[in-house]
């Protein structure tokens, strides 16, 4: 039996919601290329700043503390000041900012801009996902998602490939300074087409929850610089770490019993009574850590054990975007006539049998030997995106989506930095183990090793090495080769890994209460 959710007002009557959803993708496409832009030229940016690179790391970090700050915050300054004004006012500040970290000329400034812009971008992910839900009526909001998909889901893919070319043409300035244009082009279009709903003009949400809200930034802040210094520092075997874990624990739960008891809290957490919402923000949280991990690992792999250049690895895995753009239209369209678990399933799988895939990867691969999979990997994640945003939020009053967008946004970009320092430590830890595991088979008494070992040999001294040196260098070659090989294996593991979470994701998908479009409408199937 069906039922259509709740909705205590109708959607926002608006002549043309397409050009909403243009006005507000613009601003969601800029703050999600830029997380992923910036990446690709932090070498060139500690070179220019005299920094270290592991303190050019912190250009990344500054940014997502800020960012994750802001976003489960943006509803309480939306109804505070105008979900309009608000909107306009972050694209600007990000804009700005965008122009100070390109303009920098220390580390110290652009930490500082960067965390400014981290800040004005926090927002935009969870309002304009809010602006398009109540735009749009239900029985299309599946393709609203698919629109605001294209920012989410291809930006972190062009990201690189943008960046490497700016970054080699130009220069590491120009990552920044393209925001420039977007942003305020987006101004334009959101001040000409975006008006706010009655129950945005008329809310009272009354003192700001500052308490709260330093409680958050507290253990966001703990979380992501222990994710980002984790490995680096061997983990809880550091003592700030611990200390640093310690502080997040407190603060956490400090931070959950203040907004449950809180009259008006800064985050309203009873959205996740809802069963669909808590399952989806679950979900989403698996699928950031396995979609963010896969942005890191294949140009990572690529540059290092390939020897790309950032460009050629942005090129390589460029295809991703274009199966993503090629599922949006298509699965905006389903979304609406079957039922969406199916769909949301349908996308794991592929992204599980394209990570499969991805473990066959060896040193003998070309440039576009993975091009099906990659493709694959992008049409799963379009199939995973939209319908689980639309199922997530199908049975939530339209005063919530706000609300629920920026925990969803806030989850996804936790389970995006989890995933993130999950692969790079497997990367590193079992590099370690291979490396032994392989040494163990190359002792000088196997026959096989001995006449490699005497090829090489014998090959450095027709080349005009002497006896002893190329001794020396066929064992440098093997030690070389050993190396390749076992950190091969730590990316084989990573990629075998992430197929099995997204196939022990399906499961849970079922689990949600059935969304499909009914009579126009979003269905509820029990």
């Amino acid at each position: 039996m069906a039922a259509a959710p709740p909705q205590a007002n109708p959607p926002q009557a608006v002549s043309n919601p397409w050009l909403v959803a243009a006005a507000v993708m613009l601003a969601t496409f800029m703050e999600v290329l830029d997380t992923s832009i910036a990446a690709v030229a932090l070498p060139y940016i500690a070179g220019n700043l005299s920094a270290t690179n592991d303190e050019a790391t912190w250009v990344l970090t500054s940014y997502l503390v800020a960012n994750a700050v802001v976003l489960p915050a943006s509803t309480w300054f939306s109804l505070r000041f105008g979900r309009k004004r608000f909107l306009i006012a972050c694209i600007i500040i990000f804009t700005v900012s965008s122009f100070l970290c390109g303009a920098a000329t220390s580390l110290g400034m652009i930490l500082i801009a960067r965390a400014i812009q981290g800040a004005g971008g926090g927002a935009l992910q969870p309002l304009s996902q809010a602006i398009l839900l109540e735009s749009f009526p239900p029985q299309k909001r599946g393709m609203a998602m698919a629109a605001f998909a294209l920012g989410v889901v291809v930006a972190p893919v062009l990201g690189p490939t943008l960046g490497g070319w700016l970054t080699d043409t130009y220069s590491w300035r120009w990552a920044f300074y393209i925001n420039i244009p977007v942003g305020v082009f987006a101004v334009l279009m959101i001040s000409r087409y975006v008006q706010d709903p009655s129950y945005v003009r008329e809310a009272h949400p009354g003192k700001l929850d500052a308490i709260g809200l330093g409680l958050l930034a507290v253990w966001l802040g703990c979380l992501q610089v222990i994710l980002d210094k984790g490995q680096e520092d061997d983990w809880f075997g550091a003592t700030w770490i611990r200390w640093a874990a310690f502080i997040l624990i407190v603060c956490l739960v400090m931070f959950l019993i203040r907004e449950f008891r809180h009259k008006k809290p800064l985050v309203d957490l009873r959205v996740f009574r809802h069963r669909n919402f808590t399952l989806g923000c679950l979900l989403i949280g698996l699928f950031g850590a396995a979609i963010y991990a896969l942005v890191t690992l294949l140009p990572l792999f690529y540059q290092e054990l390939m020897g790309y250049t950032a460009l050629a690895a942005g090129w390589a895995v460029s295809p991703r975007g274009v199966g993503a753009i090629i599922a949006m239209p298509i699965i905006g369209y389903l979304t609406a006539k079957i039922d969406n678990r199916w769909l949301i399933a349908f996308g794991f799988a592929l992204f599980a049998i394209a990570s499969l895939w991805f473990g066959e990867l060896n040193l003998s691969i070309g440039q576009w030997t993975f091009l099906w999979a990659i493709l694959i990997s992008g049409f799963g994640s379009g199939c995973v995106f939209v319908p689980l945003s639309t199922t997530t939020m199908a049975f939530l009053r339209n005063e919530e989506i706000g609300n629920a967008s920026g925990l969803y946004n806030l989850l996804r970009n936790i389970g995006g930095s989890i995933g993130i320092s999950v692969v790079n430590t497997i990367v590193a830890r079992h590099e370690q183990l291979h490396r032994n595991e392989l040494a163990a088979s190359l002792t000088p008494a196997r026959i096989e090793v001995r006449g490699s070992i005497e090829g090489m040999q014998q090959y450095l001294v027709t080349q005009g090495a002497s006896p002893a040196g190329a001794l020396q260098q066929a064992h440098a070659l093997i030690a070389q080769l050993l190396t390749s090989q076992a950190r091969l294996w730590s990316y084989v593991d990573d990629f075998r890994y992430m197929a099995l979470v997204c196939f022990g994701c399906i499961p849970i998908v079922f689990a949600l209460k059935k969304s499909v479009g009914i009579k126009g409408r979003v269905g509820a199937g029990h």
